[in-house]
């Protein structure tokens, strides 16, 4: 994105947060705002797929604790303070060059261009001792060489993509593959920086970067825990009664046979060692959540033979204990 922007828009407002929010909660908020907007749950919705657009464009900048500090530093200097990135000069808008620079398949793209180097070194330069040097990049003055901006873009991947990691390739408008690898183990909203592949400097410096931000569909039956795979298995009364031996599906693999224990309670957590996800940190395991079942209906038989099982139990109430705690 060009600085210019940053005094117009405020991206705390974008997506509903205040100044002072959390990295966890500006994730949390994200993740519920790009679940509503993203095109995929909304076809054909050109509304939402501005909004879209809008609140990741804003997460990329507050998601980045380097952006966001210089953003914040920005918008302190108030609206009356504007400035031109080097080279703009008698050109259309940052995103009429990068206008559909990414597309693949029927995942949503998203992308904005931004000022290469660090705002601190910019500013310091102009206000501090008389001198516009900087040695980490963007404007240099004297007729240094321009770092190019950065371009942020976004792609969808599946679970299980996420999980065991590729190589996909997006497509630039020019018609040239760009190939990224994704990490196996690669989170929702995670970052990927593709150095060297943004905007070129216009006056033979270092290159910009491409930031890349992953979306993760969700899947049907898995749901990660860090490294760890947690899926829930429904079991009978009678198995986690009497006890059993079930079968629990895995990523990507064939069911593995899980002992369930007599008397195992709704809830439980059965794990399953090595059967998570895999990275070059660490490989996590397959976290099994029992969930006795109970039948929606009974012949009059069942019911019957139920009752006298009931009229059989110990007279005791498994509330009791729960009772005595909320009172105190």
């Amino acid at each position: 994105m060009a600085s210019q922007d940053w005094f117009d828009k405020d991206f705390y407002k974008v997506l509903g947060v205040s100044k002072d929010v959390t990295p966890a909660e500006l994730k949390k908020v994200y993740r519920k705002l790009a679940r509503k907007y993203h095109p995929d749950s909304n076809p054909g919705d050109a509304a939402a797929e501005a909004k879209f657009k809008e609140i990741s464009e804003a997460h990329s900048v507050l998601g980045d604790p380097e952006q966001r500090k210089e953003y914040d530093q920005i918008r302190a200097m108030g609206s009356g303070a504007r400035f031109t990135a080097p080279g703009s000069a008698g050109q259309g808008g940052f995103d009429d060059v990068f206008g559909g620079m990414f597309g693949q398949g029927g995942g949503a793209r998203g992308y904005t261009t931004q000022q290469g180097g660090n705002f601190d070194d910019v500013f310091s330069g102009l206000f501090g001792n008389g001198g516009f040097g900087s040695s980490s990049g963007g404007y240099r003055g004297y007729g240094g060489p321009t770092r190019g901006r950065d371009v942020t873009a976004h792609t969808t991947i599946d679970f299980l993509t996420a999980t065991r990691g590729e190589t996909i390739t997006l497509q630039a408008s020019d018609g040239k593959p760009i190939k990224v690898k994704i990490p196996a183990g690669v989170a929702d909203g995670q970052k990927i920086k593709l150095r060297g592949k943004g905007q070129p400097s216009p006056d033979g410096g270092e290159a910009g970067d491409i930031v890349l931000t992953v979306s993760v569909r969700k899947h049907p039956v898995f749901e990660r825990d860090g490294l760890n795979l947690r899926v829930n298995v429904p079991v009978t009364f009678t198995e986690a009664a009497l006890g059993a031996t079930i079968e629990v599906p895995t990523l990507g693999g064939d069911p593995v046979k899980l002992r369930v224990a007599p008397g195992t309670p709704s809830g439980r957590v059965l794990r399953v060692k090595g059967r998570g996800v895999q990275t070059a940190k660490g490989t996590g395991d397959l976290l099994a959540v029992v969930q006795v079942a109970v039948p929606s209906h009974l012949s009059a038989e069942a019911e019957e033979a139920l009752k006298s099982f009931a009229e059989k139990l110990p007279d005791e109430n498994p509330r009791d204990d729960l009772l005595a705690r909320a009172r105190g």
